[in-house]
């Protein structure tokens, strides 16, 4: 038989289907599942996602204020290529929604396949090691150690991994070989029994499933984006304190078209304060002067009764899947509370009554006084009628609703500036001249975003998964597994060899500066010269 012929071993049989057809569909699927959890297809999927997603925020989307002007300023080429490649809605796009279908597809096929792995590093640590394998790791040292024995060294190793908190197992075994005569040749005569010890000690082991926590964070961001996606909405509502409604209004946003439609709630919100915390209670109502907005709101359920809250810039309300935010205000302003005071016509002492917003009060002889309207830059309209020139304080006067006691309620103007008496309008009415001391400042209205997330899938994202991926990643960045052995070896000249040796899967720099410590003990402890540390080969 020839050379070649002797190198060709026949394979096992096709089946018929294979040799019929020449097509392995197990070849092939394989392939592809290989393909999909391969890491270099997740990464390029992950940076495509960071891609698309600060074109996202680059791109004005049509659900954001301000998006009207953005869009008119664009060319007509700019809008048919935005639009027709969904740039204007890129988080709801068909293509964005499967990459990160294609992209958890591969956190999970990359997971099934490396755990197992991961997992042996953990459940069946390497707790033995030979001097030669020592030698080649990352860090190692050598001591060799005369008028002891082995279990001296062992205890005194073991208080060192003790102390720096690497918890030592000890694995025994002894090794038998052949004497040598004085030729050089073995002696298979005479053996010679030598004991030998390796001490093992890990910290931080968990930190190999690290990777594998990230994967189930990033999975559970996706799982919340998609259920929020599928089983929410998002809505804004103005809130005017005495306004109530059991309706928002959704809007459907198409390109630079925006259909409006209700949406019927299982409940009733009313407005019953909005504030306006200000840095300088004497400035503007701006957001430069702003600590904090505060918006009251009472929620009548005909199933659960009556509910009482506050939404503020740092705490939303979340009631039966609804989640109250603050969105923006109604730059218009306006008052709070008002203080009024009451100076009666026949020369009696003032009264100083605070009012609230919408809300009423009663002077000493009876007089009720209740807090209509408030107009910061108070002047007249075409028709005559009292209005505000603008949304600025220049101007303030409080709209009165005054009823004298067995009188006629009587419309009163209380003005924050002197006016004269002779003016009809700032005339004294119902026996008192009414003059507007101070107020607090706070906006016409507040808006609310309403979100509606039935399964609150955008708390599973943001809190579970969002919180969770960065602590993830602190965990797997800063922290490491960190393994050190410290192999025991009786000589045949009665001295002890001992080799340390180290191993972390990151952070290089701070373990080689732990093993330099525990490096330096052992050998006081020891007390015995080193030899010096090994560079691997």
């Amino acid at each position: 038989m020839s050379v070649n012929e002797e190198s060709i071993k026949p394979g096992p049989p096709a089946s018929p289907a294979k040799a019929a057809s020449g097509f392995n569909l197990m070849g092939y699927v394989e392939a592809v599942l290989k393909f999909l959890s391969s890491v270099r297809f997740g990464v390029t999927l992950l940076v495509i996602l960071v891609i698309l997603s600060m074109i996202g925020m680059l791109i004005i989307q049509q659900n954001v204020d301000g998006f009207d002007s953005y869009y008119a300023s664009l060319t007509p080429a700019e809008r048919t290529v935005y639009g027709a490649l969904g740039l204007f809605d890129i988080y709801h796009a068909w293509y964005y929604n499967l990459l990160l279908l294609v992209l958890s597809l591969n956190i999970v096929l990359a997971s099934i396949e490396r755990f197992p792995s991961a997992w042996s590093y953990i459940r069946n640590p390497k707790k033995t090691a030979t001097a030669e394998w020592l030698k080649q790791q990352q860090v190692s040292s050598e001591y060799v150690i005369s008028g002891t024995n082995t279990e001296s060294v062992i205890d005194k190793l073991r208080g060192v991994f003790d102390r720096r908190g690497f918890t030592p197992e000890v694995t025994e075994t002894t090794t038998k070989s052949y004497a040598v005569d004085e030729s050089g040749k073995k002696d298979f005569s005479r053996t010679i029994e030598s004991k030998q010890a390796v001490l093992f000690g890990e910290r931080g082991k968990y930190n190999r499933l690290g990777a594998y926590i990230v994967h189930v964070t990033l999975l559970t961001l996706f799982l919340g984006h998609a259920v929020a996606l599928m089983t929410g909405f998002d809505a804004d509502v103005r809130m005017i304190p005495g306004d109530a409604s059991d309706q928002i209004e959704m809007i459907r946003f198409e390109l630079d078209k925006r259909e409006r439609f209700a949406v019927q709630l299982p409940f009733t919100v009313t407005c019953t304060d909005v504030q306006q915390k200000l840095i300088d209670p004497s400035g503007a109502i701006d957001v430069t002067n702003t600590l904090d907005w505060r918006t009251q709101i009472r929620i009548d359920d005909p199933e659960y009764g009556t509910t009482i809250a506050d939404v503020s810039m740092n705490n939303p309300f979340h009631y039966r899947g609804f989640r109250f935010f603050q969105a923006q205000t109604v730059p218009i302003g306006n008052a709070r509370e008002i203080k009024i005071q009451a100076v009666p016509v026949d020369g009696g002492e003032p009264q100083t009554v605070d009012i609230m917003r919408l809300g009423s009060t009663t002077l000493a002889d009876g007089t009720v006084i209740e807090y209509d309207q408030f107009l910061p830059d108070f002047t007249f309209n075409q028709n005559g009628e009292p209005d505000t020139r603008s949304g600025e304080y220049n101007n303030p006067a409080a709209v009165l609703s005054v009823t004298p006691p067995g009188g006629e309620r009587q419309r009163v103007f209380a003005f924050g500036s002197t006016v004269p008496d002779n003016i009809p309008i700032s005339a004294p009415k119902a026996g008192y001249k009414w003059r507007l001391n101070e107020f607090e400042k706070a906006p016409f209205a507040h808006i609310l975003s309403i979100k509606y997330d039935p399964y609150n899938g955008a708390f599973i994202a943001w809190y579970f998964g969002g919180v969770g991926l960065m602590a993830a990643l602190v965990y797997v960045f800063f922290f490491s597994h960190r393994r050190i052995w410290a192999n025991v070896e009786e000589q045949a000249d009665g001295t002890v060899k001992v080799i340390l040796g180290g191993h972390t899967n990151r952070n290089h720099k701070a373990f080689e500066d732990i093993f330099n410590k525990v490096d330096a003990e052992a050998a006081h402890g020891l007390g015995q010269e080193k030899q010096g540390k090994i560079s691997p080969e």
